[in-house]
């Protein structure tokens, strides 16, 4: 390819010169190919490995040189001779002699640049190539992985980098590449290669180690192997990557959400020199504003653009705090250097004026940024300040012309009546919840008018004695005036400015008026709820008279839901509970209802009104408490792995005692999922909920140390985990809070603890206050460290017990041994997981639901079985494997729902690996009987059921129906008999007799096979002339004219066999000969024939009934070779000639070709040939329609007797199937390279 011209000093060095003119030079790698072998090649090609070579890639090369100069310019590269070759003649017949017009060399050279450059970019354009989206020689590199490792265009390199393998004890210089769905490393040292890929969809572990031998090491670990690589230049920078696309594989391992590459991000500058891809860049990008988000709370779509270091001025202390801004598309945010001394988000939404205030030497570069609520902030020491003020600009510009746009949708539109919308943040806009001036509003939510609230639940059921809670208001009433002192001084909202006396409040404990805003305000959820006016309405409406099964879970949970609080004694405060955890199931499906959400929930709503503890619901489920309250809490199980980590850290003492117990497994998903709610009484558990939002799940975990700590010794003397959990239990029941101004409210948890002496109280602020003192070291980076590493442990033993619970259900079912049924599963999945990288034909959610049960969570579409298919199946052969595939797939998909579970793929394999003659010879009949199923596209397969019941039903046709009746019967689960099987049709017949001559194509005995084939074609088709005689026939005007000569005349000639007949090729002369024509027909066109030429263009076979006018031989029947034949290819079938003698003699073949296509013949008196060759055509002018024999049909018992009389066909259904094997070969195809998968999941090829 041509590249942009690079200067090159040594071009002698390492490269052989084979052609030559006075301005370019060809040049060709040493080592590389025949002529470059021995000592030389091999130091080139380890050096090619070690060093970061440009010329790694491209064995050829162009070099530009003027005459005079001692500078080369390289300006082609070339992975073979011809590449190279094109280039070099092109640039002879098109630049040579333009050059030797120039009298200036550097005029030459600059004609040679330009012209090569403008060559690249016309390409770029041409191949709509984006310019700059990757370096000349990252796109090298991206060449050298696809090549190295067979991978496909779509696996996407993200970066590469240069680290030692170890192999053993020996460490192996090379390359480390990492793209989105794998990891790969290739060496080449002294004639010895070395790769390896791994699946991160398969890293269980991924750590970064210090020793003392590898100071800087990385260890990739899978389910079967460990891989250490060391000697990295950046470690850190490589360790990350490697944790973010492993983080990237899990998500796509729980919930199906792929990579998609983010094409919004800034064009690297041309000439740029670094080695970074655009999707590096992009990784980059994203983790930085996953960072971003995590830090202010913002919404998951934030995405950061640029930061900068500044000073902010803070009027409460008077000074000027180092720090720096965040700039993304809705937020202007700080957080100082010193983390606790203060932070602010400014949303854009509310910002009035932007502008530059004159520098001076005390405030160089300041920038004054006013909001609505009359705040000005003032930001100095910007480097780039102009550059700055401009993107806030643009982005400022974006937020009036949103804003003003949602103005005019909701000014415009009434409320949606549209149940299908998409619900967009600019849905209509109604009057919040908060702002109706009425007491109450109607909501028909399931036909039933519920009351709703416009206040939070609390305010209306506060019950109040002035004479026993007099102390405790007065508290309270001073917690207010501090928080509005606080307001005061440091602002409300949420441009206020958060420092540690914010912090020291909410320890302290949030006013109960208080609490609903602050905890909007602390958790983020009041911008999401900003920004999108009236959805949480729109949601109500919409999810109204819906029914599902987290519907039914939230019915059944309701009263569940505190109901020791008068709030939820009564049908308003039930109503609000059932809107929003009903509008949060339709929000996100995909989490739906979760137990303990409903008890998070109704606190919210005591707190907060409805459409507040919606966006609060939200913030918890999506941002603060990621994947706690999917179908398999991951979240949870996530943060009880961490909890255990920081056990082993911090309470060691205790750790092995609880680990034997098994006690913190069992204590961390009670306490987490419902942050305390359930486990300690109210009053103090809301206490726990206001340091949540403020500060996030490190305070769960360090009050969770702080209960085990306090309890330490208790412990320690348990003997059982009953016990352990009885201290636990005690102790937190006893948790009180002294300045609660609630009635007490009996707490269910006691009723759990014995009946022993009372523990004494414990005050909830000095435990929080305790658990900030010992355990406040831990840090929210460090915590999302070890998620990471106990979030790969957590999805793979998840998938690891899928794998188990699938195989332990149908261990029972099939003769596979379970290592077997293992090996089979990781297949069946990683097909699913290929077509996930790399597209497939449908969607992979529709083929991956971690809701549904174990068997059907992985299920392929029929492009992946046939993958499967081929590599598995012992049937599997030759052209017609496709075809086969397509059959045996439709016989398994028992629901027609075009896809099919690991049940079902064992089933079909079971059969054709284990099961004895009968039971494959009853599959192979049965996958040709089904009436249409192989010519059906599989999207439409269940539609074409109803489609052609109509058809028929038209054409008046009970034959049909009766047929599709026997079909349903099939596909239902029920013991089978032979005789319940449905008769085969001439068509059908024809289609397994192609499918018997393809099957044994590379048999060893394949000639005996074709042979023995023949004789039971033979038979079959005299039985099924004879069977025609005790069947009523279709026409009866046809018989009425028959007499009883004709008839004797029929039945001998049914019953006649070729006496000593040989096989002809095909020949113009052969005075037996007959052809196929090839058509395609239409439904109503067969009238009363096979139907299954509706959908597909097939062979109409040519069967043509004896008339009086003729010899009274038999019909004839042409086998067609294979379907995908061309209309005009008809001389490359070969046709077997069966003339009509006596019944006794035996039909005999040799030298059957591969499409040679078995005749019953007419004789040479049979019929007219039609002109070109074409089928005879009987003299009564039979019509098309009519040339499948529709009343022709044989039974399986009479294909099961014509198959057991010759030996040769026993012996090949009796053969037994290496299994094991099949599964190696399968796994080693996988590991080559494959066109959906380029490499096994479990086995590395390790190669020298």
């Amino acid at each position: 390819m041509w590249v942009n011209p690079e200067e090159v000093l040594l071009a002698g060095a390492l490269w052989m010169t084979e052609r030559a003119n006075p301005y370019f030079v060809l040049q060709k790698r040493k080592g590389h190919g025949d002529g470059g072998g021995g000592l030389a090649g091999l130091l080139v090609g380890t050096l090619d490995v070690v060093l970061d070579s440009s010329a790694r890639v491209a064995p050829y090369r162009i070099l530009y040189q003027t005459p005079d100069s001692l500078v080369y310019w390289t300006i082609a590269h070339g992975s073979s001779r011809k590449e190279i070759t094109e280039h070099w003649e092109w640039l002879e017949q098109n630049l040579l002699q333009t050059l030797s017009i120039f009298e200036n060399e550097n005029d030459i050279t600059t004609f040679v640049k330009g012209k090569i450059q403008g060559i690249i970019a016309e390409y770029n354009k041409n191949h709509d190539i984006k310019e700059d989206d990757d370096t000349d020689k990252f796109k090298e590199a991206i060449a050298k992985f696809r090549k190295l490792f067979g991978m496909p265009d779509e696996e996407k390199l993200v970066n590469y980098y240069s680290c030692s393998y170890w192999k053993g004890k020996v460490p192996r210089q090379g390359w480390l590449y990492l793209s989105i769905n794998h990891l790969c490393f290739y060496s080449y040292l002294l004639g010895k290669e070395a790769k390896l890929v791994v699946r991160w969809a398969d890293i269980t572990q991924l750590e970064k180690n210090v020793t003392l031998l590898l100071p800087d090491m990385i260890r990739v670990s899978t389910r079967c192997s460990e891989h250490v690589f060391s000697v990295f230049l950046n470690i850190s920078e490589t360790f990350k990557l490697m944790e973010q696309l492993a983080n990237i594989a899990m998500r796509q391992l729980l919930d199906n959400k792929g990579f998609e590459q983010d094409r919004s991000l800034p064009k690297l500058k041309k000439k740029s020199p670094k080695k970074v891809s655009a999707l590096k860049r992009d990784l980059d990008a994203r983790a930085k504003s996953e960072r971003y988000r995590a830090l202010f709370r913002l919404p998951k779509d934030e995405k950061l653009d640029g930061h900068t270091d500044c000073t902010l001025w803070t009027p409460f202390n008077k000074m000027h705090i180092l720090g720096q801004m965040f700039v993304s598309t809705n937020y202007i945010c700080f957080t100082s250097k010193e983390e606790t001394v203060c932070s602010l988000i400014i949303p854009l939404r509310e910002v009035t004026i932007v502008e530059k205030a004159d520098s001076s030497s005390v405030l160089p570069s300041p920038l004054s940024i006013s909001t609505k609520n009359r705040m000005t902030f003032l930001f100095a020491n910007l480097k780039d300040r102009d550059f700055l003020v401009q993107r806030i600009s643009d982005f400022l510009q974006q937020t009036t012309s949103k804003m003003y746009f949602e103005r005019e949708i909701t000014g415009s539109l009434n409320s949606s009546d549209d149940e299908h919308g998409s619900l967009l943040s600019c849905s209509p806009q109604r009057s919040s919840l908060g702002s109706e001036t009425e007491g109450e509003r109607q909501f028909n939510l399931n036909d039933n008018s519920v009351p709703t609230a416009t206040q939070a639940l609390m305010t209306m059921y506060r019950r109040r004695s002035p004479e026993e809670f007099n102390p405790k208001l007065a508290k309270e009433f001073l917690k207010e005036q501090g928080w509005k002192n606080h307001f005061a001084e440091y602002g409300q909202g949420v441009c206020m400015y958060r420092t540690e006396k914010t912090k020291d409040l909410v320890l302290k404990g949030i006013p109960e008026n208080m609490r609903g805003e602050l905890w909007l305000l602390f958790s983020g959820a009041i911008n999401e709820m900003a920004t999108h006016p009236g959805y949480y309405e729109d949601l109500v409406e919409k999810s109204m008279g819906k029914y599902n099964l987290a519907t039914e879970e939230i019915e059944r949970d309701l009263h569940r839901s505190l109901p020791e609080h008068p709030a939820f004694q009564n049908e308003m405060g039930i109503a609000a509970l059932r809107r929003v955890l009903t509008a949060y199931a339709f929000r996100n499906p995909s989490i739906g209802y979760c137990q303990a959400m409903n008890i998070v929930t109704s606190v919210l709503l005591l707190y907060a009104k409805e459409e507040e503890a919606f966006w609060l619901l939200v913030a918890l489920c999506e941002r603060m408490l990621p994947d706690y309250y999917n179908t398999r809490v991951v979240g949870a199980l996530v943060d009880q792995g961490v909890f255990e980590e920081l056990a082993h850290e911090y309470v060691p003492q205790l750790y092995d005692c609880m680990q034997d117990l098994g006690v913190i497994s069992t204590i961390s998903l009670s306490w987490f999922l419902t942050l305390f709610l359930s486990v300690m009484p109210f009053e103090s558990a809301v206490v726990v909920v206001d340091c949540f939002f403020y500060e996030g799940i490190k305070v769960i975990f360090q009050l969770a140390l702080s209960v085990l700590d306090a309890n330490i010794h208790k412990l320690l003397n348990c003997k059982d985990d009953g016990e352990a959990m009885t201290v636990l239990g005690r102790y937190l029941d006893s948790v009180t809070n002294k300045d609660s101004t609630l009635p007490p409210i009996p707490h269910l948890h006691s009723l759990l603890t014995d009946d022993g002496d009372p523990h004494p109280e414990v005050d909830i602020f000095k435990l929080i206050c305790s658990s900030y003192e010992k355990f406040g070291s831990i840090r929210a980076d460090v915590i999302e460290q070890m998620r990471f590493k106990q979030r790969l442990r957590v999805i793979q033993s998840i998938e690891d017990n899928t794998k188990r619970n699938v195989v332990r259900t149908i261990v029972t079912e099939t003769a596979f041994s379970i290592d077997e049924l293992e090996d089979l599963y990781i297949l069946f999945k990683a097909e699913h997981l290929a077509s996930c990288y790399w597209g497939g034909t449908s969607n992979p959610t529709d083929r991956h639901d971690p809701s549904l049960p174990y068997l059907e969570q992985y299920r392929m579409d029929l492009e992946q079985f046939k993958g499967l298919f081929t590599l598995l199946f012992p049937w599997a052969c030759g052209s017609h494997s496709d075809s086969l595939a397509l059959r045996l797939f439709r016989l398994l998909d028992q629901n027609a729902d075009a896809l099919i579970n690991f049940r079902e793929f064992i089933n079909g394999l079971s059969v054709l690996c284990h099961g004895d003659l009968t039971e494959k010879l009853k599959l192979l009949y049965k996958m040709h009987v089904l009436p249409g199923k192989h010519l059906l596209p599989q999207l439409f397969y269940s539609v074409y059921l109803a489609l052609l019941y109509n058809a028929v039903k038209k054409m008046h046709t009970p034959d049909y129906r009766t047929y599709l009746r026997l079909w349903n019967q099939e596909t239902k689960t029920k013991p089978e008999n032979m005789k319940d099987l449905p008769k085969m049709n001439q068509g059908q017949f024809i289609e397994l007799c192609k499918t018997l001559y393809n099957m044994f194509s590379e048999d060893p005995n394949e000639q005996e096979l074709y042979h023995a084939t023949a004789t039971v074609t033979s038979l079959l088709l005299e039985m099924g002339e004879v069977g025609k005689l005790f069947c009523s026939p279709s026409s009866k005007d046809e018989v009425e004219h028959e007499d009883e000569e004709e008839e004797q005349a029929h039945i001998r000639a049914s019953r006649c066999q070729v006496p000593n007949g040989q096989f002809h090729r095909r020949s113009q002369q052969d005075p037996f000969y007959s052809s196929v024509e090839e058509s395609q027909t239409k439904l109503s066109d067969i009238g009363g024939a096979e139907p299954l030429s509706c959908t597909a263009p097939m062979e109409d076979i040519k069967l043509e009934d004896s008339s009086p006018k003729d010899t009274g031989t038999s019909s004839a029947m042409l086998i067609s070779d294979d379907e995908t034949k061309d209309d005009t290819s008809m001389s490359s079938y070969s046709v077997l000639s069966a003339g009509s003698h006596e019944l006794d003699e035996k039909l005999q073949c040799e030298d059957i070709a591969e499409d040679t296509v078995l005749v019953r013949s007419t004789g040479s008196q049979g019929g007219e040939r039609l002109p070109g060759g074409g089928a005879p055509l009987n003299r009564g002018g039979l019509p098309h329609s009519a040339s499948i024999d529709k009343d022709w049909a044989i039974t399986f018992e009479q294909f099961l007797a014509s198959v057991l009389t010759e030996q040769a066909l026993v012996l090949y259904f009796e053969k037994p199937v290496e299994v094991a094997a099949r599964i190696t070969n399968a796994k080693n195809v996988r590991k080559l390279g494959h066109p959906y998968m380029s490499v096994s999941d479990y086995e590395i090829s390790l190669s020298g």
